[in-house]
């Protein structure tokens, strides 16, 4: 819905998402869904409803990279019996969850109904203003080999009959399957290059697919203008991906410093998902966490394995200069997890909270390729939000996100003052 009436909000803490550091006080004018100005003193029009936030800092709505709309661990084992209709009230309520916690855009890595395109019916079901939420972007189903990463169909029967839309082997196969995500409306192609911990029965280290198949994906991809991003953990399949050209490396949680060099050699950003991954395996021996986590047993195994090759590899990608995009994972992590823990996680591996905080904002936008998100200036999209106190002294503010202002429209408003000029 489009806002009826200028907002003009007052920060006393300002960063623009690109700037090193917040400049101090400062003042947005919002009209319609878009910043028209900002400065120290802006323009009030008549009747703008003002909004002061003296406290707090005011920065870009955030972006998280890596989201999972339709999945819920918690329901592991019967998960792939639930039907589109449920699969996409799950979604729903994903959706509002994420705009509460700050998060104006998302991108979703894996529609996981597999046998319809939910993904793409609640990104529309956004737009037209049906359902409350973030700005979706759908990457499809994640297409993958048989017997690799998204192979569900071995959670059942083997009589079962049960069928797939992201199974394919070999180029022929993985080019049509990428062409049908796309007429049914990927914004993204996103494929399994190697097994993973939630999947069962596969290994991280596992490659999934052929250098020859890797390169059809990315190819057949980019006939139709569209990006690929690839789930990936082990290093050779993370090699594999990067010199086919994805632009998105989700994960890489065990490639090696080499490897690391190469994706940013290629230009390629990194989205590691540390809090699904690193916390999980420094926390390996924490019974109490994981009774709360809620996931199979087989995660917890596969975590107490690759301990140590985790924890090396963040802090490989904390000391190089690789571009880093924010993802959390969650859907694989539980959604009473707050997506914002991700920035705590980040610094506690030795990333910088400014460049923790790019990957949310800007760099985020430079993956997505959005000239319109993740800073905030005139003629950008007016998605702002505002956290108490400074989180490049304190990043776990991150976490107590009190204003959410989505395309211009305010969704959440807590400690803020305000009132209409006459």
């Amino acid at each position: 819905m489009r806002p009826e009436r200028p907002v003009v909000i007052r920060a006393g803490n300002f960063w623009d998402g690109i700037s090193d550091r917040p400049v101090g006080p400062q003042e947005i004018l919002v009209k319609g869904e878009t910043i028209a100005e900002i400065g120290t003193n802006v323009d009030l029009p008549q009747g703008a409803e003002v909004i002061d936030l003296p406290d707090s800092t005011v920065m870009p709505g955030l972006i998280d990279c890596h989201v999972h709309l339709t999945l819920r661990p918690e329901l592991t084992g019967s998960f792939w019996s639930y039907s589109p209709s449920y699969k996409a009230l799950l979604g729903a309520e994903a959706l509002t969850i994420f705009l509460s916690n700050g998060f104006t855009t998302v991108r979703d890595c894996g529609d996981m109904d597999l046998h319809g395109f939910t993904v793409r019916d609640l990104k529309t079901a956004t737009v037209q203003g049906m359902i409350p939420g973030p700005r979706v972007i759908c990457s499809g189903h994640m297409i993958s080999s048989r017997g690799g990463h998204m192979n569900a169909t071995r959670s059942l029967s083997p009589d079962s009959g049960a069928w797939e839309n992201c199974l394919a082997d070999g180029i022929d196969e993985i080019r049509k399957v990428i062409r049908r995500e796309i007429r049914w409306g990927a914004d993204w192609v996103k494929f399994a290059a190697s097994g993973g911990f939630s999947s069962v029965g596969d290994d991280p280290c596992q490659v999934t697919y052929s250098q020859e198949e890797m390169d059809a994906i990315v190819e057949t991809a980019r006939d139709f203008n569209r990006q690929v991003s690839v789930h990936v953990i082990g290093d050779e399949a993370t090699r594999r991906a990067v010199l086919a050209g994805v632009r998105s490396v989700e994960h890489a949680s065990m490639a090696s410093q080499e490897t690391i060099a190469l994706i940013e050699k290629q230009g390629a950003w990194l989205c590691p998902t540390q809090l699904a991954a690193v916390k999980s395996a420094r926390l390996v021996g924490d019974d109490a966490y994981w009774h709360a986590l809620n996931v199979p047993a087989h995660v917890r195994q596969k975590m107490r394995k690759y301990k140590d090759c985790l924890l090396d590899n963040a802090r490989q990608i904390a000391k190089s200069d690789v571009k880093i995009a924010f993802g959390t994972d969650i859907g694989i992590l539980p959604y009473r997890i707050n997506g914002a823990c991700e920035f705590s996680e980040m610094v506690t591996n030795g990333i910088a909270p400014l460049r923790a905080l790019k990957a949310a904002t800007s760099e985020a936008a430079a993956l997505l390729q959005r000239d319109d998100i993740g800073v905030l200036a005139p003629a950008r999209c007016a998605d702002i939000i505002a956290v108490p106190g400074d989180p490049f002294r304190d990043i776990a503010v991150m976490e107590k996100v009190e204003f959410v202002m989505n395309a211009g429209t305010v969704w959440k408003q807590e400690r803020c003052t305000g009132h209409r000029i006459r």
